[in-house]
């Protein structure tokens, strides 16, 4: 069978982790992950930026890498792929501006594909009215949004998931672990660990 494609939306200060850890991990257990930024082309970078919580009323932020686009925006058909990824950040916040990307979201969500969106990326979500009737959680502030989009926000810890059908979302990247483990089984993964050799 063929590796399931996986395409991921991203821009200008996206959060690192957000946008790092989910394209190398899904690479690493044979997904194809196509990122792809509005208004640029493959080879090209986006800057990002690192969000961290130390202990103030909202996170701080501090420069991240240089994430380099494999695929251009502009080339890529919706229906050539598995699933969605959006990861959080400042992005999602301009974004959601962009007319296709709503398009390309809604086409995700109108056929029931896998979606995993996590922190600000909901913003895009609800931007793209793809929430009405849904569970999911996000960052807290964007709480207000899921609900005026008519999804039911759930609060859950920094380090949760909330899995709704094919739609899997969580708070930020301390939940990688938990959110991308429930998005590997929405995608059909099973990962079987070998029990070690007695002595």
């Amino acid at each position: 069978m063929a590796a399931k494609r996986i395409l991921m939306i991203v821009g200008d200060f996206g959060e690192d982790y957000e946008i790092m850890v989910p394209f190398q991990a899904l690479q690493a257990v044979g997904f194809q992950v196509d990122a792809v930024c509005p208004g640029k082309k493959k080879g090209q970078k986006v800057r990002t930026a690192v969000h961290d919580f130390e202990g103030d009323q909202t996170y701080s932020e501090k420069p991240g890498h240089n994430f380099q686009l494999n695929a251009t925006f502009d080339e890529i058909r919706p229906e050539d792929y598995d699933a969605l990824v959006i990861p959080g950040g400042r992005a999602p916040e301009y974004l959601r501006l962009n007319d296709r990307v709503l398009e390309i979201v809604r086409h995700f969500a109108q056929n029931n594909k896998p979606i995993a969106a996590i922190c600000h990326g909901l913003q895009i979500l609800t931007a793209a009215d793809v929430l009405k009737g849904r569970r999911c959680t996000a960052y807290p502030a964007v709480g207000p949004e899921v609900k005026a989009a008519g999804g039911e926000y759930v609060e859950v810890p920094v380090d949760e998931v909330v899995v709704d059908g094919n739609l899997v979302t969580a708070p930020a990247w301390p939940a990688h672990p938990r959110w991308l483990a429930e998005f590997f089984k929405v995608l059909g993964l099973r990962i079987e660990h070998e029990e070690a050799a007695m002595a």
